[in-house]
């Protein structure tokens, strides 16, 4: 029960935004299973300085990261950095899902702002716009590709409750997080996420500041 505490929750279909020192560590939680949630990382001295798909994967040379793999930014500094993960598939492909995606995908009439929206209205407050939100690190989504033809599917995330992936922050940083709102990413139903900051150098603390 007193671990629980230390957990701040975000609320099914919405998001977040918060501070990180260098050497924090943050703990992405999947409380229900089968959630994903988008992360993103700005430079907290400079938000010019974003965290970069492109960069990443093509100093990892795979698409598929894990415990130990760095997250770079457009500017190929490590933001973050894994340093553990009980799922071990995530997607740094695809970008927040958005109003446009359910009127595109879904033919949604009147659609939900999306993790885009989400994320635009959390990082407003830090003086980032929209037009900054890049692709995000999608945790627990689940994009499997075919190596022939490089068709991917959308598939329910790996994740069971109580799966976590932990970054340890590399510079001082603003972070947005979402409970991912698209249906097919997160096995047709909507949930919350968890998260958790464990400041360098001292406990959990339930913070978002």
């Amino acid at each position: 029960m007193a671990a629980e505490c230390r957990h701040r929750e975000i609320p099914p279909r919405s998001g977040t935004a918060f501070t990180l020192a260098k050497g924090d560590r943050l703990s992405v939680i999947d409380p229900c299973g089968e959630q994903v949630a988008d992360l993103l990382a700005y430079n907290r001295h400079d938000v010019g300085e974003v965290i970069s798909s492109g960069r990443t994967l093509d100093y990892a040379s795979r698409i598929y990261l894990t415990t130990g793999d760095p997250l770079y930014s457009n500017r190929s500094n490590v933001l973050l950095r894994i340093v553990e993960d009980t799922v071990g598939r995530h997607d740094f492909l695809l970008t927040p899902c958005s109003a446009d995606t359910f009127r595109i995908i879904y033919g949604d009439a009147d659609p939900h702002r999306g993790c885009f929206g989400n994320l635009a209205a959390a990082l407003a407050p830090f003086g980032i716009g929209p037009d900054a939100i890049p692709v995000a690190f999608n945790c627990f989504m689940n994009v499997p590709i075919d190596a022939a033809t490089g068709a991917f599917t959308v598939e329910p995330p790996l994740s069971r409750a109580g799966d976590r992936i932990v970054f340890e922050a590399e510079m001082d940083l603003i972070i947005g997080l979402t409970a991912c709102s698209a249906l097919q990413s997160n096995g047709g139903s909507f949930k919350p996420i968890h998260y958790e900051i464990t400041r360098s150098g001292s406990a959990s603390l339930p913070s978002n500041f």
